[in-house]
């Protein structure tokens, strides 16, 4: 069974919820439709023309992408222009394009986590917060018979947790009165006659973002007709998210030798360092991407070295000022996650028993040349 489109960017949005990006940034799908059965799923980290081509070769029918194939509001498409012939092309073999940027960014397991986890950082923070979820108390009544098999359902769709604790959940046994009426097939009790039905007042916390999941889930294994439930917001806190990570090396190392690890980790031709090579380290920062912006961040959290891309001559000097080495390995250093989204997408499609393919593009989109 191959899966529709819909249900793939579902899958996807349950690892990168929309909600966590940032305010205008490019995501969500900017190509195509996903109306459509999915053959097979092209993961990169940019679109161009030489990964349209091994899309078609690949028979992809949906790229999931790091960067925008439209960042800039274009003023017509024009196809004797670049962008243009990009867009003609990917329309005319009916390929769609779905971007994910800072929600991936910030998501757990995704760029930021998987650099970190690269490098071997333990006890990682974030280096910016800028989300935290919202949460909402979903009550149900069940009868007693289905009970445990509605809470859970309730569990394995993401509801109860509150914060390293899983399964949260409040039960209270009482009776429920209901008069089915004409029309009805009610699952306990005739048509007309008034039911009292022994029940159990079900209480859990859900994410926001798990919302409509874990009602659908509910509802499955709920055996009444009409479901009585609530679902309201509450004012407790939930799990934060941020941009970039911030933690601690096995044991120090010197920044030459960390920059050596980074050019390995990250698998690029070099890396850009700022400070005194034999300075040691222990606490490191880490951004994908540009992260020039936060590195003042990377100062208040006592980071030894920032590593992130595009750092620039003032900013590197004001930096050196400070106090902070830098480690620059570029901005292409987020091919990083092609592996780690494939490797999640293909775990969710085998989940539900789907036969629709993940493949990680191997064109090399960097633009740099070092010579």
């Amino acid at each position: 069974m191959l899966a529709k489109g819909q249900t793939v960017i579902q899958l996807f949005e349950e690892f990168a919820p929309k909600a966590y990006a940032e305010p205008d940034d490019k995501i969500g799908l900017q190509v195509g439709s996903l109306q459509k059965e999915i053959r097979h799923v092209l993961i990169t980290l940019d679109v161009t023309m030489e990964v349209v081509e091994e899309a078609i070769r690949e028979q992809v029918d949906l790229i999931i992408a790091h960067h925008a194939v439209i960042f800039r509001p274009l003023p017509h498409v024009q196809t004797d222009t670049p962008a243009g012939r990009l867009i003609e092309k990917l329309i005319k073999h009916d390929i769609a394009v779905y971007i994910a940027h800072t929600n991936l960014d910030v998501a757990s397991g995704g760029v930021n986590d998987l650099m970190a986890e690269a490098l071997g950082l333990t006890g990682t923070t974030h280096l910016s917060e800028v989300h935290t979820e919202k949460l909402k108390k979903l009550v149900v009544f069940v009868p007693q018979s289905h009970h445990e098999a509605v809470l859970q359902s309730l569990f394995q769709a993401g509801a109860g947790w509150i914060g390293n604790y899983s399964h949260c959940s409040f039960n209270i046994e009482g009776t429920g009165t209901y008069i089915p009426r004409e029309g009805t097939q009610p699952y306990a009790g005739q048509q007309g006659k008034l039911e009292r039905a022994e029940e159990v007042r079900i209480e859990t916390i859900v994410p926001e973002t798990l919302e409509r999941k874990v009602v659908q889930a509910m509802l499955k294994a709920h055996p009444y007709e009409e479901v009585a439930y609530d679902l309201y917001p509450v004012d407790l806190k939930g799990r934060s998210f941020g941009l970039g990570r911030v933690g601690k090396l096995s044991e120090p190392v010197t920044l030459a030798e960390l920059s050596e690890q980074v050019k390995s980790a990250f698998d690029v031709p070099f890396v850009r360092m700022v400070g005194d090579p034999q300075r040691s380290i222990r606490k490191v920062a880490v951004l994908g991407g540009a992260g020039r912006s936060f590195m003042r961040s990377a100062i208040f959290a006592g980071a030894d070295v920032y590593i992130t891309g595009d750092i620039d001559y003032h900013t590197a000097h004001d930096a050196l000022a400070a106090g902070l080495c830098l480690i620059d390995p570029g901005h292409h250093a987020e091919k990083i996650l092609k592996q780690g989204v494939a490797a999640v997408m293909t775990e969710k499609l085998a989940r539900i028993k789907s036969e629709t393919r993940v493949i990680v593009s191997q064109v090399d989109t960097e633009v740099f040349k070092l010579i």
